[in-house]
């Protein structure tokens, strides 16, 4: 299936999402990434902030400062991302799209500080390739770090399929959590 219909369809299905239902898929997903050792080794976390039903990303947010890990968001500055440090969820206001962003005044974090990136997507398949929103703003960011920490996408499950179109410039995931599971694309196995 062609990405442009993958996005229109998985897209309509996140947006049908029970508020409710979304709440608990939302904290599923966040409790599991919360268990990867990558999460917590890294001192330097890159989150998202969620739009149309993604899952939410505030148990993160909130377990990495109460661990006293630095967390870093992005925001939209012409056709890149920028990434700022946030300490306080208030510190974010609605910018590019209605996505909330970081202060533009703020100190400015390059993204190679960052030990686990948090990626968003609207799908994502089980060797790690990845299709966002067709903008290309983290396909842009992650190509142009020389390195990078784990890249691990965070999603619906219904929104982890076999296999998405890519190319062969695309950059994979690490992992890809889910509200049911965390697929480790580095070998390919399904831990708890």
């Amino acid at each position: 299936m062609p990405k442009k219909t993958l996005r229109t369809d998985l897209l309509a299905r996140r947006r049908a999402i029970d508020h409710t239902l979304w709440q608990h898929g939302s904290r599923a997903a966040q409790l599991r990434l919360i268990s990867l050792e990558a999460f917590q080794r890294a001192a330097c976390i890159a989150l998202y902030s969620p739009i149309q039903q993604e899952v939410d990303t505030e148990l993160l947010f909130a377990t990495a400062r109460s661990a006293g890990k630095q967390v870093l968001y992005p925001l939209v500055c012409d056709s890149s991302l920028q990434f700022r440090e946030v300490t306080e969820t208030g510190q974010r206001t609605p910018g590019a799209f209605g996505i909330l962003e970081p202060c533009r005044f703020g100190e400015e974090h390059s993204l190679t500080s960052a030990n686990l990136i948090v990626v968003p997507g609207v799908a994502f398949d089980l060797q790690g390739h990845r299709i966002g929103f067709g903008k290309g703003y983290y396909d842009r960011c992650l190509s142009q770090l020389p390195k990078h920490g784990t890249l691990v996408g965070l999603c619906h499950d219904f929104q982890l399929l076999e296999q998405v179109p890519a190319e062969g410039h695309d950059i994979r995931m690490q992992y890809v959590v889910t509200d049911k599971r965390i697929v480790q694309v580095v070998t390919g196995t399904m831990p708890d």
